[in-house]
């Protein structure tokens, strides 16, 4: 398919704007990458939006279907290797007409198997466009993880056999053996990454391996093995990880990566010593999942526009606050995505470097070689900067140096423990920085917090209940018109709230990814005054409710009545304010 012509059609049906068109062209040229890749990949265009605009292009019909409509029958019509080296599946098979979706249509390779596959089943064919994420969906179909842990388990069942539940052997695998312990490895990593899990928990009990996926911010058990087969397992993450294999009285941090489904996902791997044997913890780095733009975030509305706003200017500090594993660092790679051109320099300072991102220059703090935020941050304003990112401000050294970043012509971007933007400013100031910088150097105070995702397949609406209606009436009522109108959340009486019971596609669960709640305090000359004055959170907060902005828990009911989050978790969440 034709780069250029794709991009044009993005920019002409306005889902890409002409310069980030021409940036990612010569991005692509230069690497030798198709131009779809890299602006999926990004999240530059919603990926239905990028799967119409290629079937325009292609002159191929787009589908979009769901995984579940695809029957085991009709997967046994493609082997797993033709659906994954040629990125194609079967979708339908009725009345001598077999239906395929595929990723590249225009793949004459790719085009020849499925023609093949077709002619030995002595059937027409037909051919849609699909997305990507269908395609992985239909992908997961094809190796059920519990049934390969348990084929791998039985083949080792021989060569373990458990003298005492206090011992563990300590033999190495050797030769065939060695097989089913990397299949066990290598399947729990890619039902990891199917499954969208940012964690991989794996821990030693008294008697048995038990597996565990933190999904949606929530641990659940996903396989449970032979005790046996613990010190062979970790040996192997270990071997992946370039850990020494014989240390076991002490911590390790290493990390590895691979490629699945033609992207780079990086794994960090801690260790750590218990009585009964090492736990293992991976951290799954997914550049899909991990790296996502401001809307997809669940920044709308005003709070987008005044980001926006923030970012454009030309130098100033944007602070994030919240509790930890609140998404900060997330919407700081969010951030840093919209300022990353050629013409930029970004120097980030990270602890540690979660996703690599092309156009960046991420460095690793070290504290315990003395290269921590503070003497990197020296470090990095001799680098000609013009945007620094620095993971957190932790101590007073760190806050002086990014104030006086900010202060001397750079976006500095970084986090905070706060629990609300309101108390960003006294924290500051705790930090012993200077009252009478802060107006000079702050832009944008960010609250955030992470929340359950409804399932777009099985919520339904129903009726508020009267207590909660009261509640939504309240805060409803402090929010601006102007606000409410921009936020296009249809608010009528009887209040509407969305229930999730589970089903097929969300595994019983109700709730399908997270998405982020926000509040925004902007530097203005009334805070300005107020910090000048006395900067108590009582004032600041009397200055937050002047600017008109929602809080926590009026954008978390703003977006339950949207239907995408449980308003149950967001009054349990928040609190008023």
């Amino acid at each position: 398919m034709d780069n250029k012509i794709l991009i044009q059609e993005l920019v002409k049906d306005n889902l890409l704007e002409t310069n980030a068109g021409t940036k990612i062209l010569q991005e692509a040229s230069l690497i030798r990458r198709p131009v779809e890749e890299l602006v999926y990949e990004r999240r530059m265009v919603g990926e239905k939006e990028l799967a119409r605009v290629k079937s325009k292009v292609l002159g191929v019909p787009y589908k979009d279907i769901e995984s579940k409509d695809i029957s085991e029958d009709l997967l046994k019509i493609f082997p797993e290797e033709t659906a994954r080296s040629y990125k194609a599946i079967p979708i339908s098979l009725k009345d001598n007409l077999l239906i395929v979706g595929m990723i590249n249509p225009d793949d004459q390779t790719a085009q020849e198997a499925v023609k093949f596959v077709a002619k030995q089943k002595r059937v027409n064919l037909g051919v849609y466009l699909i997305s990507q994420s269908v395609w992985e969906d239909v992908l997961k179909k094809y190796s059920p993880y519990r049934s390969l842990i348990d084929e791998a388990t039985k083949a080792l069942s021989s060569a373990y056999k458990d003298t005492s539940q206090f011992v563990q052997l300590e033999e190495k695998m050797k030769g065939s053996d060695e097989a089913p312990i990397i299949k066990i490895v290598s399947s729990t990593l890619k039902e990891a990454i199917w499954e969208k899990a940012s964690d991989i928990h794996i821990e030693p009990q008294r008697n048995r391996l038990r597996i565990r996926f933190r999904i949606n911010g929530e641990l659940q058990e996903s396989a449970s093995l032979p005790i046996e087969l613990h010190q062979a397992i970790v040996s192997r993450v270990k071997i992946l990880s370039n850990l020494k294999i014989d240390e076991n009285r002490i911590p390790q941090d290493g990390r590895f990566r691979t490629i699945l489904s033609g992207r780079d996902i990086d794994f960090r791997v801690a260790t750590f010593p218990t009585p009964v044997g090492e736990k293992v913890v991976i951290r799954v780095l997914d550049p899909l999942v991990g790296l996502r733009g401001l809307e997809e975030l669940g920044i709308s509305g005003r709070n987008f526009e005044i980001v926006k706003e923030g970012i454009k200017k030309p130098y100033g500090m944007i602070l994030l606050t919240g509790p930890t594993g609140s998404g900060k660092t997330t919407t700081l790679y969010a951030m840093m995505q919209l300022l990353n051109n050629d013409s930029v320099n970004i120097v980030s300072l990270e602890d540690p470097v979660e996703y690599f991102i092309d156009g960046m220059n991420q460095s690793q703090v070290k504290p315990e070689i003395g290269y921590d935020f503070a003497s990197g941050l020296r470090q990095i304003l001799r680098q000609d900067p013009d945007v620094i990112m620095v993971g957190e401000i932790r101590d007073d050294e760190t806050a002086g140096l990014a104030v006086h970043a900010a202060l001397t012509g750079h976006i500095v971007l970084s986090t905070l423990h706060t629990n609300n933007s309101i108390g960003v400013i006294p924290r500051l100031i705790d930090l012993k920085v200077k009252a009478f910088l802060l107006p000079s150097s702050l832009n944008l105070m960010v609250a955030q917090r992470l929340l359950p995702k409804l399932c777009d397949n099985c919520k339904k609406p129903e009726k508020a209940p009267e207590e909660i209606s009261k509640i939504i009436d309240r805060e409803i009522g402090k929010i601006s018109k102007e606000i409410l109108e921009k936020s296009k959340v249809e608010i009528s009486k009887p209040y509407k709230i969305y229930k999730a019971p589970g089903c097929e596609v969300c595994k019983g669960k109700g709730v399908s990814g997270r998405v982020a709640i926000f509040e925004i305090l902007t530097m203005t000359p009334e805070l300005e005054e107020v910090i000048n004055s006395s900067p108590t959170e009582a004032k600041i907060l009397e200055e937050f409710r002047r600017q008109g902005n929602v809080n926590l828990r009026q954008d978390g009911i703003l977006k339950a009545l949207q239907g995408l989050m449980s308003i149950e978790e967001v009054l349990r969440e928040t609190e008023e304010v």
